[in-house]
């Protein structure tokens, strides 16, 4: 049961509450697969987008008993995260406000163990050609690595490139690797990307942020729904549709995903049968990193 499901969270589109809530309802069957028992830290916006919101990662007030939750440690406590389980626990979320899940890379109870490496290309201007040559650049140094990557729009100013992995590499193992995919892509094209984190320092060049996969950092989840004017959607996309330019950061919305999916289905799904170690590419990265 949505509560107001007639409130206004998108006030420019006039798009509500019950809408955001429906859509979920919608997409549910194709999200659910690559967002369930990860944990969740919430993107609430109780007046709307146009009004401050919040981010929430610990419930441990408030919430139904069927709820399903982790609890992870932090520095001096714990937080109580909730996961996604099932259609019910999806629509929990949209019912508190919640417009963007952002998720972890790794999934209850292996929480120490991702099973996706996220690069998160962040652009510091408007050049949609600079933005796709950085996309491809990422995957075909992934590819020569050995590593299979998916691409989805991030539903703001960039793409996310995705890696499935096996689940047998520590975080912190995932975290240095797309450090240093990052650093040597920067090597390569220094003209094209940076990981200088302020926003000052970046000049014109794409940030490549790695830092989605370190110890409690997310990401939006696919199919999550953005708080931005247009209610765009972090949607799948093909590399083919990349490349020819038919595919921008925010061409998926709330409005016309219905039409998106019955049109081309779940593009992601083959992706949870590709898992890979990361054995193999860390020792090409390491060869390739000397061999500059």
């Amino acid at each position: 049961m949505i509560s107001h499901p007639d409130k206004i969270l998108f006030p420019k589109d006039g798009r509500t509450k019950g809408e955001l809530a429906g859509y979920y309802q919608m997409i549910a069957p194709l999200m659910l697969p690559h967002i369930v028992r990860r944990p969740v830290t919430m993107e609430r916006f109780p007046a709307g987008i146009e009004k401050k919101g919040f981010f929430q990662k610990d419930v441990s007030q408030g919430f139904p008993e069927w709820l399903q939750r982790i609890e992870i440690p932090k520095k001096g406590g714990v937080v109580h995260h909730p996961i996604v389980t099932d259609f019910q626990s999806l629509l929990w979320l949209a019912n508190q406000n919640s417009i963007t899940p952002h998720v972890w890379i790794s999934r209850a109870p292996n929480i120490y163990y991702p099973d996706i490496c996220v690069f998160d290309l962040d652009p510091s201007i408007d050049d949609l050609d600079m933005l796709r040559t950085a996309a491809l650049a990422v995957r075909a140094l992934l590819d020569e690595l050995g590593l299979p990557s998916w691409v989805k729009t991030s539903g703001s100013k960039g793409f996310h490139i995705a890696v499935p992995l096996d689940g047998k590499a520590s975080m912190g193992e995932v975290e240095r690797f797309s450090h240093s995919v990052g650093t040597l892509l920067v090597k390569r094209y220094p003209k094209l990307f940076t990981q200088e984190f302020r926003k000052s320092d970046r000049g014109v060049q794409i940030f490549i942020d790695t830092g989605r996969n370190g110890w409690s950092a997310t990401h939006a989840a696919v199919y999550a729904v953005r708080a931005r004017t247009g209610a765009p959607v972090s949607a799948p996309c093909t590399w083919p549709e990349l490349e020819s330019g038919e595919i921008k950061p925010a061409t998926f919305t709330l409005r016309n995903m219905a039409g998106r999916i019955a049109k081309v289905g779940d593009l992601w799904s083959e992706m949870l049968k590709k898992q890979r170690s990361l054995k193999r590419p860390l020792m090409k990265l390491k060869q390739a990193r000397t061999a500059g």
